[in-house]
């Protein structure tokens, strides 16, 4: 076997000394991250009144209310009393619809705004600085604005709950859905749109026949990611008055309906969970890959 050369002793210890200053220098680091990680939870617990001993002492209301909402479900009269627990299926079955619509509508309108303007704000594909500042701007005023503020305007200006809650969830949908297409367009391969502007296509051919093949099954996952978000938005926006199932949930609670609490609760759970198996499997469909078990 070859002998293994070993390295001067002098330069040894400096290469080991070295190692262990980067090693300690590290560690320093990670212990700075973790006391300042600490000192903001601390402030944070401060300002929100965050108490460990309040919460404790005062949990059993927290627990008391899911025992109050539990509907009283036997064994002898179990489809009766299923019956007595839903008598108001029918009329929040259509509240519930009234929700999907809504959340379908502002979903396709913010996806069309963020799909049209989100070309606009990729480094790769607009030179123009100016261009590409605002419409990133417009996407994160859009975003950054809480969406029940939007509805709380629009219902105030329109007088209609569904429309405020639909253009809500529109704008809102735009801003976030806009960062996230425009991220996907710079990282395409910038191969096939050099080529077709090399051979005399305009912009948007490069976009139609260079970008698009790339891009369209990650549009297509972030939408539907995105309307399984905007059903549990529109049903939140229920609260102030935009209509839906929401709106019935707060009629509940201010009556202390608490069975009824329970089953428009159970009914909008089961339905973003189909929402979202089926969303899911379209998802992998789209992006070519198939669904995990």
């Amino acid at each position: 076997m070859p002998a293994i050369n070993s390295l001067p002793e002098a330069q040894a210890n400096a290469l080991l000394k070295a190692y262990r200053a980067s090693v300690a220098a590290k560690r320093r680091q990670i212990w700075l991250a973790l006391a300042i990680g600490l000192g903001l939870y601390l402030l944070s617990a401060q300002v929100a009144s965050i108490r460990p001993g309040f919460l404790w002492a005062h949990i059993g209301n927290f627990t008391s209310f899911f025992s109050r909402i539990t509907p009283t479900l036997t064994l002898d009269n179990f489809a009766g009393d299923v019956r007595e627990w839903y008598w108001g299926f029918g009329k929040w079955l259509a509240l519930l619809g009234d929700t999907l619509l809504v959340a379908y509508l502002g979903t396709l309108l913010g996806v069309l705004g963020a799909f049209i303007l989100c070309f606009s704000a990729s480094a790769n594909l607009t030179r123009n600085w100016l261009l590409r500042a605002v419409v990133r701007r417009w996407f994160e005023f859009c975003r950054t604005v809480p969406t029940i503020v939007f509805a709380m305007i629009f219902l105030i200006a329109f007088k209609s709950g569904p429309m405020a809650g639909a253009l809500a969830l529109a704008i809102h949908t735009m801003g976030a859905l806009g960062k996230l297409f425009s991220e996907v367009v710079e990282n395409i391969d910038m191969k096939p749109v050099e080529g077709t502007l090399a051979t005399g296509g305009s912009w948007l051919e490069s976009i139609r026949f260079a970008v698009l093949p790339q891009t369209l099954p990650s549009f297509a996952s972030y939408s539907l990611l995105r309307f399984e978000i905007n059903v549990r938005e529109a049903g939140v926006m229920g609260f102030i008055g935009v209509g839906g199932i929401g709106q019935e949930l707060l009629v509940a609670i201010r009556t202390f309906a608490y069975s009824d609490v329970s089953a428009i609760l159970l009914m909008i759970i089961v339905t973003v969970f189909i929402i979202d198996l089926a969303t899911e499997k379209l998802r992998h469909r789209l992006i070519g890959q198939e669904a995990l078990p």
